[in-house]
């Protein structure tokens, strides 16, 4: 009996398999006379079920075996030409424990620089000739050339990176405009929406792979998390740094910069940086800046933790709490205070401080953000202008000589701009590295842009010119401290 009932259910399932086409066929009739049954078949053929149906005329699930077999070649001929090689190169200091002793020089000779290149993507977003790639790609580079996808090279001129965000934005020049990838709203995304990723792994040609977004706002990945990142389970190797990621609409939704790997291949984790914050550091390379400004409202944020949230009688941990807050900047004025926790910016919700900084660097300096706060156990809203972070009393750029473990840096009083600029707070002070002579003590020693001298021999250091003093000093040891991301490290050394 069992068996028959199960034979009964086989027959009718594939009768109603090989019905489909006749229905779609008189439904299409049917929507002449009678659109309410037409409506409820087609609803009950989709798989939608009355008032919880999801599903829109652009999303939803494939309809019967044809389209099952669509294909993205032409997605792949509209967006695959904007997509380029980046190939960086820059010479490598080698070092010898022989060099300087004539001996062995004689006979040896001196050790000689070698060359060392990379291999990554980019993207062009602009038919003027910019180009998009992660600032990993072109990192310490002396040379950077440009291949597009037509087989032709060109040199490029860097016009904005920033390590912070891992971004940089180059320009080529031809006397016909490039083919480009519009770029789109990396906040309409929904986990489960098709991407495709283009890109040049390995150095074996352009590939494109596909895929879905897996999940979306993902931070502390180890590669630049002041921002967050798109996931996905398109194939990105090596060599997709830089490439894009494109939606459904042949849109660029992010550019691919990092995988989660054990072996150095695809395992179907892969993060890619929004296109919000691509639009953003796009226009501000156009803009002509040094580099990318965030706007400023003089406050400083920290995680919520779940002891926080329990102690402000939130139901969870989410938001970022305000840590400190600048007396006379846009904040204060605002009403902002520290305690205050920032749940939401312009109707966006803020999960942590990673969002809180990847969505304050999309908005524009000189706009207004509103800001839902919780402020003593009840919910306000404030509207804070969004400003350029001030120069302080902007005093002079040192460059340290002499001999010294400093020789070689360049060196200046924090300011909330210049802070920024580094990537640092910009409620520190102190005296900080802006740059370093690749060739120099600084840079053996192994001093970084955004390090702060706090103490050198004894002497407290809080203004540029006494830090170039006590460089001066005519002694062979050296006793300093530094502060590295927040870091204290203290050295003691014979030079």
């Amino acid at each position: 009996m069992r068996a028959t009932r199960l034979s009964l259910v086989l027959l009718f399932a594939m009768l109603a398999f090989a019905a489909a086409p006749v229905v779609r066929q008189a439904l299409a009739e049917e929507t002449k006379t009678d659109p309410g049954l037409s409506d409820v078949l087609t609803d009950l053929l989709h798989g939608v079920e009355g008032e919880n149906a999801t599903s829109g005329p652009d999303k939803r699930v494939p309809f019967g075996r044809e389209e099952v077999q669509l294909s993205f070649a032409p997605l792949v001929k509209q967006t695959a030409p904007a997509v380029v090689n980046v190939y960086a190169s820059q010479t490598a200091k080698v070092t010898s424990p022989f060099d300087g002793d004539p001996f062995f020089e004689e006979f040896f000779g001196r050790s000689q620089p070698r060359a060392q290149s990379s291999l990554g993507s980019g993207v062009l977003v602009d038919p003027t000739g910019i180009v998009v790639t992660n600032y990993h790609v072109i990192k310490d580079a002396d040379q950077v050339k440009v291949a597009t996808a037509d087989g032709r090279e060109f040199d490029s001129k860097v016009m904005l990176k920033d390590e912070t965000f891992d971004l940089a934005v180059l320009k080529i020049t031809s006397d016909k405009p490039f083919p480009v990838i519009a770029i789109g709203d990396s906040d309409a995304l929904e986990v489960g929406d098709l991407l495709l990723a283009i890109g040049n792994p390995f150095g074996v040609g352009q590939t494109t792979t596909s895929g879905i977004v897996s999940a979306l706002a993902r931070s502390h990945i180890g590669v630049s998390d002041s921002s967050f990142f798109i996931q996905t389970d398109a194939a990105i190797n090596p060599g997709n740094s830089g490439g894009a990621l494109i939606n459904m609409g042949g849109q660029l939704v992010g550019i691919n910069t990092a995988i989660y790997s054990r072996s150095g291949g695809s395992i179907g984790i892969g993060f890619a940086i929004p296109s919000n914050m691509v639009r953003a550091f796009a226009d501000a390379a156009k803009a002509g800046l040094d580099f990318f400004e965030r706007p400023y409202i003089g406050a400083e944020f920290e995680a919520v933790t779940p002891q926080i949230a329990e102690s402000l009688g939130m139901e969870k941990p989410t938001g970022a709490l305000v840590s400190s807050v600048e007396a006379t900047g846009p904040a204060a004025k605002a009403g902002l205070k520290p305690g205050d926790v920032v749940l939401q910016l312009n109707g966006k919700p803020v999960e942590g401080i990673e969002a809180l900084d990847y969505r304050m660097a999309t908005l524009s300096i000189g706009t207004t953000a509103n800001f839902a706060v919780l402020t003593k156990g009840q919910q306000a809203a404030m509207d804070i202008a969004l400003e350029r972070a001030p120069e302080g009393m902007k005093a002079a750029e040192v460059t340290l000589h002499g001999r010294s473990p400093f020789s070689g840096a360049k060196v200046a009083e924090l300011s909330p701009r210049l802070a920024q600029r580094l990537g640092l707070r910009t409620d520190i002070k102190g005296v900080t590295v802006v740059d370093i002579n690749r060739d120099s003590p600084a840079a053996d020693f192994g001093f970084q842009p955004g390090d702060i001298v706090r103490e050198v021999n004894g002497t407290a250091i809080d203004t540029a010119a006494t830090l170039e003093l006590a460089a001066k000093t005519d002694t062979r040891w050296w006793r300093f401290t530094v502060e590295r991301g927040g870091q204290i490290m203290r050295q003691v050394l014979r030079y």
